[in-house]
Parts: structure tokens; C-alpha cells; sequence
């Protein structure tokens, strides 16, 4: 019960460890998602940025290229004012036309004209390569130089630099990271919303078990816990009420027993004490009175002898560990040695017990117990018919089994206690049973024989009319029983 009381102490602390976890693990990943496609989109971005600085700075570079070669003149001779105006004015930038010596012959926004650039990009344009890079500056921020060579007649004349600024491209870039964190904190809250109710949904119903487990460790065994559905948390609770049913009837099942095993003790035990105390109070009892009394005694504890023999019998027969002796059984002997056992008493009521064997029959079976069956039945035959009347016991065989049937004129058995009858210390009459010395242990007894050998009984009777008894033995078990 510790560990019950433990598990339900602690199951919320674990719970919130749990969606804890959960939570962020999804933290973690929508981070990392977040990172991958800010990435993707600057790194992507970028890329076709680069490609179009490039692309235009080239468009600039061979269309002075082709004036230079067409007109034969030097850079410095070209009017680039005029020729770049309108490209210039359409152009997101500023462009910079660099010479051989590295001068600033015309820019866009007349800051550098005639400055020396000794920027990295020019020199490895004036070597003849073109060159993308990125800066970060102090008044444009990022800040994209594009380098192109100029050349005349092969010969590299000078250098086209084009600076951009990628300032509010980067605005948009960080946009939408900022709409991807937006988005992501709104799916962090749906997702904490749906593990909440999904882990209460699943948390409730295991809270509800684990009370209800914890009750039934204090001795509330009737308390069935109800969830609706179809998974394994359903299918557990529901596995839980059916043990807990079964707790429920063994434990009734317990205490009526122990009150019906205290009462049959107490009734031969009474008797005995008053019958000794009478003698004890009678002064000068005379001889005879002294041993009628103590047969009464002696009768009294051989009922409470047999009590006990049968209790023991139906708690050995209840152990697992029973092991059924089966033997190769001549079934019409053995009904023999019952009916002959049993034929004293029938004689002292003068009842009249017809033995019909129609077939001859060996089975497997454990002949002790079998015997101890088939006699408790007889017996009970005997007991409940009034005298002069009739026990017959066939044996036959119906189908796969042999049957045995017992049958009597007696007083029958009414109809609502038929399904009662093999339940222990039941009684018809408990009245005339106790006369008869019964216990209501012998049918339960023999019912309990009867199906450990995988047969049946079957009841028929009318009350003042008799009773039927058909034993269903079958004709073969498996080797492993035999064995």
C-alpha cells in the first residue's frame, strides 16, 4: 500500500516533469527550425542579390567596354555623366568607375571623385577578376561591393564598382524571422494547450485508478472506476473492475464462509457441551443415561469430524498444486463399491438401491476422488428419500462421455434452488439437513471432483416427485493427464 499511497503522492510532480520535458524538447526544436529557415532564406537571398549586382555591374562594365573600343579613346576621355545618367537613376546603388591607377574618375553620389580606392575588390578586378563581397558600414549598414574589370581590346583600362545597400532587404529578412518567432510562439502555445488537455485526459482517468486502487488497498473493494473509450488506460480500468469484482465475491464468498464454517462448528460443539453439562448438574445419573449421553457425544463429534475432514478435502481440492492420480478405472466396479458402501443406510430406511450397468466402461480417472463423488451423491439419494423408497443408478454411455445418473424419489429439490445447490454450506432445508447431519459441503465437494476430471454435473427435479443426477465423465483426456 506504500507504494500505491507513493504513486499517487508523487503522479502530479511526475506529470509536470513530463510536459516539462515535452515542452521543451519543442522549444528546442521549433528553435532550431527557425534558425534552418532564417538561414535558408538569407543565404538564398543573398545569393540572388550577389548575382544581381554582378549581373548589372558587368551590364556597366561592357557597355563603357564597347564605348571605349568603338570611339578608341581612353576612360578618361569618355563623358560618363551623360552615359551613365539613366543607368545610374534606375539603379538601387551608387557606382563608382575606377582607372588603371586605382582613381575614382566618376561616382554616382560626386563624394570620391578623383579619391584613390585601394579597396581589395579593385585590385583583384584590375587583375582581371570579378569579386562579390559583403560589409557592414557604419552609415549604410550592410552593404553590398560588386568589382567588374573594364577592359579595351583585351587590356584591363579599369574597374567598375558597384555599392548597394542591403539595409532594408535585410528589414525584410529579419521580417519574417520575426513572423516565423510570432508563429512559433502561437503554435508553442497551441501545442502546450492540446499537451495540457491530452495530458489531463490521460492523467485523470490513471488518478481516478490509482484512488480507486488505493481504496480497495483500505478494504473498499465495491468502488469500480468508470471510463469511457477504447485504449489501453479503458481497457486497464476495465481489466481493473473485473478483478475488483472478483475481489468483491471471493471476499464475500470469504466471509460467508467463514460464518458458515462457524456456525456448523458451533452446532455440534453446543451440543456436546450441553449434553456434559446436563450430566455434570444430575447428581446420582444412573449408568444408562451416562452412555446415551455420551453417544450422543460421540455421535456429535464424529459430525464434527466429518465437518472438518470436508473442509479440509475442499481446500486441498482448491490448490493449484492438486495433483488427480488418474488410473485406468473399471467405472462399473468402482459404482459397485459405491452402491455397496451406501447399501447399509438405504437398508436401514428400507430403500431399495437398483444398480443398471447397460454398458461396460474403463476410463481414466483418479478413482479415490471419484469415488468419494459418486458416494456423496448416492448418499445424499439415500438421505432425502423417505423410506420405502426408491435410488436407482445407471451407467451408460451418451457421446464422448460416460455418464452415470442417480435417481430418486424423494422430496426433490424446488426449482429456484437448483442453480444454489453445489455452492458450499448452501441448504435447502436447513432444518431437516441439520436432523440428517448434513453440512452443505458434500455436493460442492463433488461438483468440485467432478470438474477437475473437465466433466459436469446436470440436475433435474420436482419437488415431492425426485431428483435426477447426471455425472458427465468423458471417455478420454489427453496424454498429459494421464500421465
Amino acid at each position: 500500500m506504500g507504494t500505491i499511497l507513493g504513486i499517487n503522492n508523487n503522479f502530479d510532480g511526475i506529470r509536470w516533469k513530463l510536459i516539462s520535458t515535452y515542452l521543451l524538447l519543442i522549444v528546442v526544436a521549433l528553435l532550431v527550425i527557425n534558425i534552418f529557415v532564417y538561414e535558408t532564406i538569407k543565404t538564398g537571398f543573398l545569393k540572388q542579390q550577389k548575382k544581381d549586382a554582378l549581373i548589372k555591374a558587368n551590364i556597366i562594365s561592357d557597355s563603357i567596354s564597347v564605348t571605349l573600343k568603338k570611339e578608341d579613346v581612353e576612360l578618361t576621355d569618355i563623358n560618363l555623366d551623360i552615359q551613365l545618367k539613366e543607368i545610374s537613376t534606375k539603379l538601387d546603388g551608387r557606382i563608382l568607375i575606377i582607372d588603371s591607377k586605382k582613381k575614382v574618375i566618376y561616382d554616382s553620389f560626386n563624394d570620391l571623385r578623383d579619391a584613390v580606392i585601394d579597396q581589395k575588390e579593385v585590385v583583384r578586378a584590375l587583375d582581371g577578376e570579378a569579386m562579390v563581397s559583403e560589409y557592414i558600414l557604419d552609415k549604410y549598414k550592410n552593404t553590398l561591393y560588386t568589382s567588374v574589370p573594364l577592359t579595351k581590346n583585351g587590356k584591363i583600362a579599369g574597374v567598375v564598382l558597384l555599392s548597394v545597400s542591403l539595409l532594408e532587404h535585410y528589414i525584410t529578412i529579419n521580417s519574417i524571422r520575426n513572423s516565423l518567432i510570432l508563429i512559433s510562439l502561437i503554435v508553442l502555445i497551441l501545442i502546450t494547450f492540446i499537451t495540457l488537455k491530452i495530458a489531463t485526459a490521460i492523467s485523470e482517468p490513471i488518478k481516478r485508478l490509482t484512488q480507486a486502487m488505493q481504496n480497495a488497498a483500505h478494504g473498499k473493494l465495491n468502488e469500480n472506476v468508470s471510463i469511457t473509450g477504447s485504449d489501453e488506460i479503458s481497457q486497464l480500468a476495465k481489466a481493473y473492475n473485473f478483478m475488483n469484482t472478483k475481489l468483491s465475491q471471493i471476499e464475500k464468498q470469504r466471509r460467508e464462509f467463514v460464518a458458515n464454517v462457524s456456525h456448523e462448528l458451533k452446532t455440534p460443539l453446543s451440543s456436546m457441551k450441553l449434553l456434559s453439562e446436563s450430566l455434570l448438574i444430575q447428581p446420582n445419573v444412573e449408568v444408562e443415561i451416562y452412555k446415551e449421553f455420551l453417544m450422543d457425544i460421540d455421535s456429535e463429534m464424529d459430525r464434527l469430524n466429518k465437518i472438518i475432514e470436508n473442509l479440509l478435502n475442499m481446500v486441498d481440492m482448491d490448490e493449484e498444486k492438486l495433483h488427480l492420480d488418474y488410473k485406468l478405472t473399471y467405472v462399473n466396479y468402482l459404482l459397485e463399491k459405491v452402491v455397496n458402501s451406501i447399501k447399509p443406510l438405504a437398508n436401514e430406511k428400507n430403500i431399495k438401491i437398483i444398480l443398471n450397468q447397460w454398458e461396460k466402461i474403463q476410463i481414466y480417472l483418479d478413482q479415490d476422488k471419484i469415488h468419494q463423488a459418486l458416494t456423496n451423491i448416492i448418499h445424499n439419494a439415500v438421505k432425502y428419500t423417505e423410506s420405502s423408497g426408491k435410488v436407482e443408478v445407471s451407467l451408460f454411455r451418451r457421446g464422448q462421455y460416460a455418464v452415470i445418473k442417480i435417481s430418486d424419489n424423494g422430496i426433490g429439490i424446488a426449482e429456484e434452488n437448483i442453480p444454489y445447490i453445489f455452492e458450499r454450506f448452501y441448504r435447502v432445508d436447513s432444518a431437516r439437513s441439520r436432523q440428517t447431519g448434513g453440512s452443505g459441503l458434500g455436493l460442492a465437494i463433488s461438483h468440485q471432483i467432478i470438474s477437475l476430471h473437465q466433466g459436469m454435473i446436470e440436475i433435474e427435479s420436482k419437488v415431492n416427485e425426485g431428483t435426477t443426477f447426471y455425472v458427465k465423465l468423458p471417455m478420454e483426456y489427453m496424454l498429459g493427464e494421464k500421465d
